[in-house]
């Protein structure tokens, strides 16, 4: 995907719960599938079988998915994949109700978040059994990512690889403020030293963005940085105004007020201003490796976010591959779809290249993906991803916590009283989710 229309994402979760509705019933007969011709997903010997897959790769990425499912396709004869690419918004929104008219996929591709509101639903079935198969375990897999997939204690997504932010610099920035171009801060004490030198420069050095996309998804790493956290332990109630969340957000607002950044940064602003050469440092997805290499005049670096407090902690999401609930469940089709998911978790170092961090073990250990120095770099944070948690409707329910993020950076409310308020909001939401969720 581009750099700009990365922020369509903000639309995950949005507005799902009312299009969700009315699918708890929705395929309850696939329990009831009988032996399909294959050992749940190590091969594949029954009829010709053709298996719709919807996803949202709808930029760089998506061309790079295409040619791994035709190759898929070249090989297995009895197993035809079409792929639907649509928006990631209009996507979640148009599946539930795809699913409930009989017209919805057998595969779909979706982010970890996700997960729990689509199987409350039953828009996706459990696939415990596709695990057991194949003899997949953690130990395959990054422990974060891994767990990510569980929804009540069932395994609801198969992880195909993991995107996290990152810490992006602008080297000439650097040189011009006396900082050593190969050494980016990996501390909070380096970081503020290395912005009072951007300072005297004459630069503002971390500009902040009241946005999702990325002021609000570095203020999501910080809060658990500084040992708070988005939820309780059972995500029944929101913490994110917790004293630690407070400081969280209080420090990175502060970077305004300090003339480390202006006011009202616009949207993409920060980032465009790092490639401009305006802004020395700017957290941001993965995603961005691929985009500034198309710039060979601007001097970059990219690194793990600095751990500004008690923990290391960064924002990260995941693509996980799920198997659709059918209103007649096809015992052959779901056999193949087991077969596509295990092929393509293990010839994810392609995929790798368009700027994600494969979630399979073996696949990043693969010598070719060190060749992918940018994103090998930020494979490292795998252990410091941090997930919303498995509940029906969390989307919905942190976008609060970037809208409060946005009225502490706009100076409309204090941080902790944008952050007390927005609790309040997400507490009364959590409360309706389960109502509305059974849960």
């Amino acid at each position: 995907m581009t750099a700009i229309s990365r922020r369509r994402v903000l639309g995950y979760g949005l507005g799902l719960g009312a299009a969700a509705l009315g699918l708890a019933a929705c395929g309850d007969d696939a329990n009831d599938t009988p032996q399909a011709a294959g050992n749940g997903g190590k091969d594949y010997t029954g009829p010709k079988v053709q298996l719709n897959l919807w996803n949202g790769f709808t930029g760089g990425d998506g061309d790079i998915f295409k040619k791994l499912v035709d190759q898929f396709n070249g090989e297995h004869t009895n197993i035809a994949i079409t792929v639907a690419t649509y928006k990631w918004e209009d996507y979640y929104a148009k599946l539930p109700g795809a699913v409930s008219s009989g017209n919805g996929p057998d595969i779909a591709v979706m982010h970890i978040d996700m997960l729990a509101t689509f199987a409350a639903r039953k828009v996706i079935q459990p696939i415990d059994d596709v695990a057991s198969a194949l003899g997949l375990s953690e130990s395959d897999f990054a422990p974060t990512v891994w767990k990510g997939g569980i929804y009540q204690d069932k395994r609801y997504g198969i992880p195909l690889d993991m995107h996290p932010v990152g810490l992006y610099y602008n080297k000439a920035l650097f040189q011009q403020a006396g900082l050593d171009p190969a050494k980016p801060p990996t501390n909070k004490a380096e970081l503020e030293s290395a912005l009072g030198a951007l300072k005297q420069a004459g630069i503002q050095g971390f500009w902040v963005s009241p946005f999702q996309f990325t002021g609000g998804m570095t203020a999501y790493s910080l809060v658990y940085q500084f040992g708070g956290s988005l939820y309780n332990a059972d995500a029944t109630k929101a913490a994110f105004n917790s004293t630690e969340a407070v400081d969280a957000v209080s420090w990175f607002t502060k970077l305004i007020a300090d003339g480390h950044s202006p006011a009202n940064v616009g949207q993409d602003a920060d980032y465009l201003a790092l490639k401009s050469g305006k802004n020395a440092f700017n957290v941001n997805g993965i995603w961005q490796v691929n985009d500034l290499k198309k710039s060979p005049d601007v001097q970059w670096g990219v690194a793990p976010v600095p751990q500004l407090g008690s923990k290391k902690a960064v924002w990260a999401n995941s693509h996980n591959f799920t198997i659709v609930q059918q209103k007649k469940a096809d015992a052959n089709k779901v056999a193949g779809a087991k077969v596509f998911i295990n092929w393509l978790s293990q010839h994810s170092l392609d995929w790798a290249a368009g700027g994600q961090v494969p979630a399979r073990n073996a696949v990043r250990e693969d010598p070719k993906f060190k060749e992918l120095a940018e994103i090998s770099t930020l494979a490292a944070e795998l252990p410091d991803a941090v997930f919303p948690p498995a509940a029906p409707g969390i989307g919905d329910v942190t976008a609060l916590f970037y809208t409060a993020f946005n009225e502490a950076v706009l100076g409309k409310k204090t941080p902790k009283q944008a952050l007390d308020d927005g609790v309040a909001k997400a507490d009364k939401l959590l409360e309706d989710n389960r109502k509305k969720y059974g849960s």
